[in-house]
Protein backbone atom coordinates (compact mmCIF):
# COMPACT_ATOMS: atom_id res chain seq x y z
CA UNK A 1 0.00 0.00 0.00
CA UNK A 2 2.96 2.68 1.00
CA UNK A 3 4.50 1.53 -2.20
CA UNK A 4 1.38 2.31 -4.24
CA UNK A 5 0.88 5.90 -2.37
CA UNK A 6 3.98 6.78 -2.81
CA UNK A 7 4.08 6.14 -6.68
CA UNK A 8 1.16 7.79 -7.29
CA UNK A 9 2.38 10.60 -5.33
CA UNK A 10 5.09 10.82 -8.22
CA UNK A 11 3.09 10.88 -10.79
CA UNK A 12 0.56 13.33 -9.60
CA UNK A 13 3.83 15.84 -8.96
CA UNK A 14 4.59 14.89 -12.98
CA UNK A 15 1.42 15.54 -13.85
CA UNK A 16 0.72 19.06 -12.13
CA UNK A 17 4.50 20.27 -13.61
CA UNK A 18 2.98 19.04 -17.11
CA UNK A 19 -0.29 21.39 -16.78
CA UNK A 20 1.05 23.78 -15.65
CA UNK A 21 3.73 24.17 -18.02
CA UNK A 22 1.24 23.14 -20.96
CA UNK A 23 -1.11 25.83 -19.51
CA UNK A 24 1.71 28.55 -19.14
CA UNK A 25 3.20 28.38 -22.98
CA UNK A 26 -0.39 28.00 -24.31
CA UNK A 27 -1.13 31.29 -22.46
CA UNK A 28 1.72 33.31 -24.51
CA UNK A 29 0.87 32.15 -27.65
CA UNK A 30 -2.64 33.77 -27.40
CA UNK A 31 -2.82 37.72 -28.96
CA UNK A 32 -3.70 40.62 -26.97
CA UNK A 33 -2.33 41.06 -23.38
CA UNK A 34 -3.98 42.29 -19.97
CA UNK A 35 -3.46 45.32 -20.26
CA UNK A 36 -5.10 45.82 -23.69
CA UNK A 37 -8.16 46.97 -23.06
CA UNK A 38 -11.35 49.43 -24.92
CA UNK A 39 -9.03 52.72 -24.05
CA UNK A 40 -5.42 52.03 -25.11
CA UNK A 41 -2.88 53.29 -22.74
CA UNK A 42 0.66 54.79 -23.55
CA UNK A 43 3.40 53.29 -24.24
CA UNK A 44 4.90 54.26 -21.14
CA UNK A 45 2.60 53.42 -18.71
CA UNK A 46 2.32 50.01 -20.72
CA UNK A 47 5.87 49.23 -20.03
CA UNK A 48 5.83 49.99 -16.63
CA UNK A 49 2.80 47.66 -15.98
CA UNK A 50 4.85 44.89 -18.07
CA UNK A 51 8.15 45.63 -15.74
CA UNK A 52 6.36 45.67 -12.65
CA UNK A 53 4.32 42.03 -12.68
CA UNK A 54 7.77 40.71 -15.09
CA UNK A 55 6.26 40.23 -18.29
CA UNK A 56 8.63 42.51 -19.97
CA UNK A 57 10.98 38.97 -19.50
CA UNK A 58 11.49 36.68 -22.02
CA UNK A 59 8.66 33.68 -21.75
CA UNK A 60 11.56 31.27 -20.48
CA UNK A 61 12.48 33.67 -17.35
CA UNK A 62 8.90 34.29 -16.31
CA UNK A 63 8.21 30.42 -16.52
CA UNK A 64 11.41 29.78 -14.48
CA UNK A 65 10.10 32.71 -12.12
CA UNK A 66 6.81 31.31 -11.77
CA UNK A 67 7.94 27.38 -11.27
CA UNK A 68 9.85 28.90 -8.28
CA UNK A 69 7.13 31.08 -7.15
CA UNK A 70 4.46 28.24 -6.95
CA UNK A 71 6.92 25.58 -5.24
CA UNK A 72 6.83 28.37 -2.09
CA UNK A 73 2.91 28.15 -2.57
CA UNK A 74 2.66 31.42 -4.04
CA UNK A 75 0.75 31.59 -7.22
CA UNK A 76 0.99 35.38 -7.84
CA UNK A 77 -0.98 38.46 -7.71
CA UNK A 78 -4.07 38.74 -10.13
CA UNK A 79 -3.06 41.56 -13.17
CA UNK A 80 -6.91 43.23 -13.33
CA UNK A 81 -7.83 42.81 -9.61
CA UNK A 82 -5.58 45.26 -7.67
CA UNK A 83 -3.95 43.45 -4.94
CA UNK A 84 -5.72 40.84 -5.15
CA UNK A 85 -3.75 37.03 -4.24
CA UNK A 86 -4.74 34.35 -6.88
CA UNK A 87 -4.68 32.07 -3.67
CA UNK A 88 -6.62 34.56 -2.23
CA UNK A 89 -9.17 34.02 -4.97
CA UNK A 90 -9.07 30.53 -4.77
CA UNK A 91 -9.49 30.42 -1.14
CA UNK A 92 -12.87 33.16 -1.11
CA UNK A 93 -14.46 31.54 -4.16
CA UNK A 94 -14.08 27.43 -3.87
CA UNK A 95 -16.22 27.50 -0.90
CA UNK A 96 -19.20 28.95 -2.58
CA UNK A 97 -18.61 26.15 -5.30
CA UNK A 98 -18.20 23.32 -3.23
CA UNK A 99 -21.48 24.13 -1.52
CA UNK A 100 -22.75 24.19 -4.98
CA UNK A 101 -21.03 21.20 -6.14
CA UNK A 102 -21.92 19.11 -3.00
CA UNK A 103 -25.73 19.65 -3.58
CA UNK A 104 -25.34 18.86 -7.66
CA UNK A 105 -23.19 15.52 -6.44
CA UNK A 106 -26.08 14.40 -4.16
CA UNK A 107 -28.64 15.26 -6.87
CA UNK A 108 -26.47 13.50 -8.99
CA UNK A 109 -25.63 10.05 -7.49
CA UNK A 110 -29.07 9.62 -5.40
CA UNK A 111 -31.16 9.69 -8.16
CA UNK A 112 -29.33 8.90 -10.97
CA UNK A 113 -28.36 5.98 -9.39
CA UNK A 114 -32.52 5.26 -8.15
CA UNK A 115 -33.33 5.71 -11.74
CA UNK A 116 -30.68 3.30 -13.07
CA UNK A 117 -31.79 0.73 -10.74
CA UNK A 118 -35.51 1.12 -11.38
CA UNK A 119 -35.24 0.96 -15.26
CA UNK A 120 -32.84 -2.44 -14.60
CA UNK A 121 -35.07 -4.10 -12.67
CA UNK A 122 -38.57 -2.54 -14.91
CA UNK A 123 -36.28 -3.66 -17.79
CA UNK A 124 -38.61 -3.29 -21.21
CA UNK A 125 -41.47 -1.77 -19.35
CA UNK A 126 -42.71 1.56 -19.31
CA UNK A 127 -40.39 2.71 -16.37
CA UNK A 128 -37.49 1.84 -18.44
CA UNK A 129 -38.39 3.67 -21.68
CA UNK A 130 -39.30 6.93 -19.46
CA UNK A 131 -35.81 6.86 -17.43
CA UNK A 132 -33.91 6.28 -20.74
CA UNK A 133 -36.33 8.89 -22.35
CA UNK A 134 -35.38 11.61 -19.96
CA UNK A 135 -31.57 10.57 -19.93
CA UNK A 136 -31.07 10.71 -23.70
CA UNK A 137 -32.64 14.30 -23.00
CA UNK A 138 -30.34 15.08 -20.03
CA UNK A 139 -27.44 14.04 -22.08
CA UNK A 140 -28.22 15.78 -25.18
CA UNK A 141 -29.43 19.17 -24.07
CA UNK A 142 -26.46 21.88 -22.89
CA UNK A 143 -26.92 22.50 -18.56
CA UNK A 144 -27.25 26.13 -19.81
CA UNK A 145 -30.20 25.58 -21.87
CA UNK A 146 -31.56 23.48 -19.09
CA UNK A 147 -30.42 27.06 -17.07
CA UNK A 148 -32.48 29.06 -19.08
CA UNK A 149 -35.50 27.51 -19.44
CA UNK A 150 -35.86 26.54 -15.70
CA UNK A 151 -35.32 30.73 -15.45
CA UNK A 152 -37.95 31.14 -17.90
CA UNK A 153 -40.36 28.58 -16.00
CA UNK A 154 -39.72 29.01 -12.21
CA UNK A 155 -38.43 32.74 -12.46
CA UNK A 156 -40.29 34.69 -14.84
CA UNK A 157 -43.62 32.49 -15.14
CA UNK A 158 -44.43 30.76 -12.15
CA UNK A 159 -42.31 33.05 -9.45
CA UNK A 160 -41.47 30.73 -7.55
CA UNK A 161 -37.77 30.52 -7.14
CA UNK A 162 -35.55 33.11 -7.43
CA UNK A 163 -32.94 33.85 -10.57
CA UNK A 164 -29.85 34.52 -8.84
CA UNK A 165 -28.26 34.72 -5.69
CA UNK A 166 -26.60 32.40 -3.02
CA UNK A 167 -27.60 32.67 0.31
CA UNK A 168 -31.12 30.75 0.77
CA UNK A 169 -31.64 27.03 -0.03
CA UNK A 170 -34.09 28.18 -2.63
CA UNK A 171 -31.63 30.09 -4.76
CA UNK A 172 -29.35 26.25 -5.01
CA UNK A 173 -32.18 24.68 -6.54
CA UNK A 174 -31.86 25.96 -10.25
CA UNK A 175 -28.39 25.75 -10.15
CA UNK A 176 -28.19 22.71 -8.73
CA UNK A 177 -30.65 20.90 -10.67
CA UNK A 178 -28.97 22.52 -14.28
CA UNK A 179 -25.56 21.75 -13.34
CA UNK A 180 -26.25 17.89 -11.82
CA UNK A 181 -28.66 17.42 -15.18
CA UNK A 182 -26.62 15.73 -17.29
CA UNK A 183 -24.70 13.93 -15.00
CA UNK A 184 -27.45 12.88 -13.22
CA UNK A 185 -28.87 11.02 -17.02
CA UNK A 186 -25.17 9.56 -17.99
CA UNK A 187 -25.41 8.34 -14.34
CA UNK A 188 -28.99 6.42 -14.66
CA UNK A 189 -27.66 5.14 -18.19
CA UNK A 190 -24.69 3.37 -16.62
CA UNK A 191 -26.14 2.42 -13.37
CA UNK A 192 -29.48 0.63 -15.54
CA UNK A 193 -26.10 -1.10 -18.09
CA UNK A 194 -24.45 -2.46 -15.06
CA UNK A 195 -27.22 -3.52 -12.89
CA UNK A 196 -28.82 -5.60 -16.44
CA UNK A 197 -25.14 -7.32 -16.45
CA UNK A 198 -25.31 -7.77 -12.35
CA UNK A 199 -28.76 -9.66 -11.94
CA UNK A 200 -28.11 -11.94 -14.04
CA UNK A 201 -24.64 -13.54 -12.64
CA UNK A 202 -25.08 -17.05 -11.04
CA UNK A 203 -24.61 -15.56 -7.54
CA UNK A 204 -27.63 -13.20 -7.64
CA UNK A 205 -29.63 -16.29 -9.25
CA UNK A 206 -28.34 -18.56 -6.29
CA UNK A 207 -29.09 -15.83 -3.65
CA UNK A 208 -32.80 -15.35 -5.06
CA UNK A 209 -33.03 -19.49 -5.32
CA UNK A 210 -32.23 -19.43 -1.21
CA UNK A 211 -35.34 -17.31 -0.70
CA UNK A 212 -33.75 -14.09 0.14
CA UNK A 213 -35.93 -11.43 0.12
CA UNK A 214 -35.72 -9.00 -3.41
CA UNK A 215 -34.80 -5.67 -1.48
CA UNK A 216 -31.81 -7.76 0.01
CA UNK A 217 -30.72 -9.60 -3.16
CA UNK A 218 -30.67 -5.96 -5.00
CA UNK A 219 -29.48 -3.63 -2.10
CA UNK A 220 -27.07 -5.99 -0.61
CA UNK A 221 -25.70 -8.05 -3.50
CA UNK A 222 -26.46 -6.68 -6.63
CA UNK A 223 -25.94 -3.10 -6.27
CA UNK A 224 -22.87 -3.22 -4.40
CA UNK A 225 -21.23 -4.49 -7.40
CA UNK A 226 -23.22 -2.82 -9.76
CA UNK A 227 -22.05 0.73 -8.65
CA UNK A 228 -18.52 0.45 -9.28
CA UNK A 229 -18.68 2.09 -12.58
CA UNK A 230 -20.44 4.75 -10.95
CA UNK A 231 -17.66 5.47 -8.47
CA UNK A 232 -14.87 5.71 -11.55
CA UNK A 233 -16.99 8.14 -12.59
CA UNK A 234 -17.73 10.15 -9.85
CA UNK A 235 -13.94 11.30 -8.96
CA UNK A 236 -13.67 13.59 -12.46
CA UNK A 237 -17.16 14.56 -11.81
CA UNK A 238 -16.87 16.09 -8.55
CA UNK A 239 -13.79 17.57 -9.44
CA UNK A 240 -15.41 19.21 -12.40
CA UNK A 241 -18.60 19.57 -10.09
CA UNK A 242 -16.56 20.83 -6.90
CA UNK A 243 -14.68 23.33 -8.77
CA UNK A 244 -17.26 25.32 -10.11
CA UNK A 245 -19.26 25.51 -13.84
CA UNK A 246 -18.28 27.92 -15.78
CA UNK A 247 -21.48 28.34 -17.52
CA UNK A 248 -24.24 28.18 -14.03
CA UNK A 249 -22.39 30.16 -12.07
CA UNK A 250 -22.44 33.14 -15.02
CA UNK A 251 -25.60 32.43 -15.60
CA UNK A 252 -26.83 32.65 -11.84
CA UNK A 253 -24.25 35.31 -10.91
CA UNK A 254 -22.84 32.79 -8.36
CA UNK A 255 -19.36 34.24 -7.12
CA UNK A 256 -17.46 30.95 -7.52
CA UNK A 257 -14.44 29.68 -8.93
CA UNK A 258 -15.81 28.72 -12.16
CA UNK A 259 -16.82 32.21 -12.70
CA UNK A 260 -13.61 34.01 -12.25
CA UNK A 261 -11.97 31.66 -14.19
CA UNK A 262 -14.01 32.66 -17.37
CA UNK A 263 -13.50 36.30 -16.14
CA UNK A 264 -9.45 35.34 -16.09
CA UNK A 265 -9.43 34.18 -19.08
CA UNK A 266 -11.03 37.05 -21.29
CA UNK A 267 -9.33 39.63 -19.43
CA UNK A 268 -5.76 37.44 -20.16
CA UNK A 269 -5.33 37.26 -16.31
CA UNK A 270 -1.90 34.72 -16.75
CA UNK A 271 -1.78 34.02 -12.91
CA UNK A 272 -5.60 33.80 -12.08
CA UNK A 273 -5.64 31.01 -15.32
CA UNK A 274 -2.48 29.40 -14.06
CA UNK A 275 -3.42 29.65 -10.21
CA UNK A 276 -7.18 27.69 -10.94
CA UNK A 277 -6.18 25.23 -13.86
CA UNK A 278 -3.34 24.08 -11.27
CA UNK A 279 -5.64 24.05 -8.61
CA UNK A 280 -8.40 22.17 -10.90
CA UNK A 281 -5.59 19.46 -12.16
CA UNK A 282 -4.51 19.14 -8.06
CA UNK A 283 -8.28 18.42 -7.53
CA UNK A 284 -9.09 15.89 -10.11
CA UNK A 285 -6.12 14.01 -9.37
CA UNK A 286 -6.78 13.75 -5.94
CA UNK A 287 -10.50 12.82 -6.33
CA UNK A 288 -9.36 9.90 -8.90
CA UNK A 289 -6.60 8.88 -6.22
CA UNK A 290 -9.48 8.72 -3.38
CA UNK A 291 -11.90 6.83 -6.03
CA UNK A 292 -9.05 4.23 -6.88
CA UNK A 293 -9.05 3.68 -2.74
CA UNK A 294 -12.57 3.51 -2.23
CA UNK A 295 -12.29 0.53 -4.70
CA UNK A 296 -11.03 -2.35 -2.33
CA UNK A 297 -13.45 -0.51 0.42
CA UNK A 298 -16.23 -1.39 -1.36
CA UNK A 299 -15.11 -4.78 -3.34
CA UNK A 300 -12.51 -6.58 -0.87
CA UNK A 301 -11.94 -8.57 -3.85
CA UNK A 302 -10.00 -5.62 -5.37
CA UNK A 303 -6.11 -4.95 -4.35
CA UNK A 304 -5.31 -1.68 -5.51
CA UNK A 305 -1.27 -2.38 -5.13
CA UNK A 306 -1.51 -5.12 -7.12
Amino acid sequence: MLSYILKRLVISVLTLFTIATITFFLMHTVPGGPFIGEKPLSKVALENLNKKYGLDKPVPVQYVNYLKNAIRGDLGTSLTKLGQSVSGTIIRAFPVSLRLGLFSMFISTTIGVLFGVIAALKHGKWEDRAVMLTATLGIAVPSFVVATVSIIIFSVQLKVLPAYGFDRFSQYIMPGFALSFSSLSFMARLMRSSMLDVIHQDYIKTARAKGLKAHVVIFKHALRNAILPIVTYIGPLAAGILTGSFVIEKIFNIPGLGRYFVESITQRDYPTILGVTVFYGAFLIAMNFLVDLSYGVIDPRIKIDK
